[in-house]
């Protein structure tokens, strides 16, 4: 396959970007980072000598559908779009400003949509695609101090539940993976807050090896690792959810 993969300088993306170039495919990254994504581009180049590399910050909507073009001619026809760039920008909502919550939907949810819609219209004249997006535990339930956060992926995990209805029988499948806490640096990028609670992590391979099957595979959605059952749970007791991670984070504050 030829996929195109954003946020490929670190973390997620990279490990993803390495995994599907070992396995033969060619792999246009995305990412802001030069000297990381140059990196883990000339890691790819041994298995997929392809592969191309783009700079960029995906905040530039304009640029992020320039890069779809671009990649489309020089490696296409692409057969897959991998959307995984995010930011997180951890603030309680006392201090969080419109500004902010704009920006984080720009990258994490504005160009994703821009990119995919870019190439969706060669995709369906192909007959052919995979379209897979990187969402997060935080799309399906909601998490202390990450009020944009969440909102930008519960806007992607919507609108990829709805373009894979509007997508059925054409040949285009769309895939939504998410993962929980994984062991990467949007937990300690410079600026950002300490998460609100302290848990476990998971590698970044785990996310990469998901993604990677979820391009051939059949299902929709994907729990990475599988905590499936804390979404069921919000879903049972709402106000118990919000009342029980709320009394967490409490308890964190007074210990620290």
């Amino acid at each position: 396959m030829n996929v195109l993969l954003t946020g490929g300088s670190s973390g997620i993306g990279a490990a993803t970007a390495r995994l599907l170039a070992a396995e033969g495919h060619t792999v246009a990254i995305v990412g802001r980072r030069t000297d990381r994504l140059h990196a883990v581009l000339e890691d790819c180049l041994r298995d997929a000598p392809r592969s191309r590399a783009w700079v960029a910050d995906l905040d530039d909507l304009e640029l992020a559908e320039a890069i779809v073009d671009e990649a489309d001619d020089q490696i296409g026809p692409l057969d897959a779009i991998v959307n995984n760039a995010a930011v997180p920008k951890r603030l309680p909502v006392q201090e969080m400003t419109a500004a902010i919550t704009e920006e984080v939907m720009r990258v994490n949810f504005f160009s994703p949509v821009r990119m995919t819609l870019r190439l969706l219209p060669r995709m369906l004249e192909r007959g052919y695609g995979v379209i897979v997006n990187v969402a997060s535990l935080g799309g399906r339930l909601g998490i202390a101090h990450e009020s944009a956060y969440c909102a930008s992926k519960f806007a992607l995990t919507g609108w990829s539940e709805s373009l894979a209805i509007d997508l059925h029988g054409t040949g285009v499948a769309v895939r939504l993976i998410q993962p929980g806490p994984i062991d990467t640096d949007i937990w300690d990028r410079p600026g950002e807050r300490p998460a609100a609670l302290d848990v476990p992590k998971e590698p970044p391979g785990i996310v990469a090896r998901v993604i990677a099957d979820a391009l051939t595979g059949e299902r929709f959605e994907y729990y990475v690792p599988d905590l499936k059952a804390v979404v069921d749970y919000k879903q049972s007791d709402m106000d118990g959810f919000i009342a029980s991670t709320a009394a967490m984070v409490a308890r964190g504050q007074e210990g620290d």
